[in-house]
């Protein structure tokens, strides 16, 4: 795909994630939506629904061969060589509870390839994008973007682990991993959900850890991590969405948390 080509889909995202922000932000903190439940229980709102509905109408104005992927709804066929993969809300469950720790992801494969990812977080009105060989960068309100890098820190016992829910891991019997992770980092918060991302990729955090997250959960923030000088990867190493697990944190001490994460990589609920 031509370097314009590129471009004019990274300007779609990033102008679309703060639209989509405007959406949610006349739900947000209000009593103006029902929760639901979906089938594994996690919460789903008519501003998910709203919020979807907008991306794909827009996205397929302007691109209505690309394919695209949303977690809400059917995914919509196209070239098979582009496509896009929405996540609405990611961390609904701050935005129930009115906390403004959520963002709207947005990403884009090129021939099965994490290039491009726009995160917008409406109730910070922040946000980070990133395209394949152009950098990361994150802003504040209308304040110009500045380039995003992440931490140097390269003594996993001088370092903060983020990660979602404690919980998830013991779903997954790894509840050691974090448990050893807790001990040989500085200290742990659950400042997690995509919010975790971006403190990594501006250096805030240094690890972010995922026992289980969806593919539209990790498509935005690969390429943010990686053109921010970070790595993601799935727990044995491998630079991957699709495993249903993740880390994210600076190059350095990578390596430090695979040695935790390897022996567990992959199985799920003891399988």
């Amino acid at each position: 795909m031509s370097v314009s080509m590129l471009s004019e889909r990274l300007t779609l995202a990033n102008r679309i994630a703060r639209e989509a922000g405007e959406i949610i932000r006349t739900y947000f903190q209000t009593d103006r939506f029902e929760l639901e439940k979906k089938a594994d229980q996690s919460p789903l709102t008519i501003a998910d629904r709203e919020t979807e509905q907008f991306l794909r109408r827009e996205i397929e104005r302007e691109f209505p061969e690309d394919t695209i992927l949303g977690e809400e709804f059917a995914e919509k066929q196209g070239n098979p060589d582009v496509r896009w993969i929405l996540d609405p809300i990611d961390g609904t469950k701050s935005f129930i509870s009115g906390v403004p720790l959520f963002g709207t992801m947005i990403g884009v494969e090129i021939l099965g390839v994490p290039t491009i990812g726009s995160v917008y977080f409406p109730g910070l009105d922040e946000g980070i994008y990133a395209c394949s060989g152009q950098g990361a960068w994150h802003f504040r309100g209308e304040a110009s973007p500045t380039r995003a890098t992440v931490s140097d820190r390269d003594e996993l016992a001088e370092a903060v682990v983020v990660t979602t829910e404690v919980e998830t891991f013991a779903k997954r019997n790894s509840i050691e991993i974090w448990q050893q992770l807790t001990e040989a980092t500085y200290f742990a918060r659950t400042w997690g959900d995509v919010y975790g991302y971006l403190l990594v990729a501006t250096g805030r955090v240094d690890v972010m850890i995922d026992p289980v997250l969806n593919i539209w959960d990790a498509a935005a923030v690969q390429p943010i991590i990686e053109e921010a000088g970070g790595r993601f990867t799935d727990w044995a190493g491998v630079a991957r969405i699709d495993a249903g697990e993740a880390i994210g944190c600076n190059a350095a001490l990578h390596e430090q948390v695979l040695q935790i994460t390897r022996p567990r990589a992959g199985q799920f609920n003891g399988d």
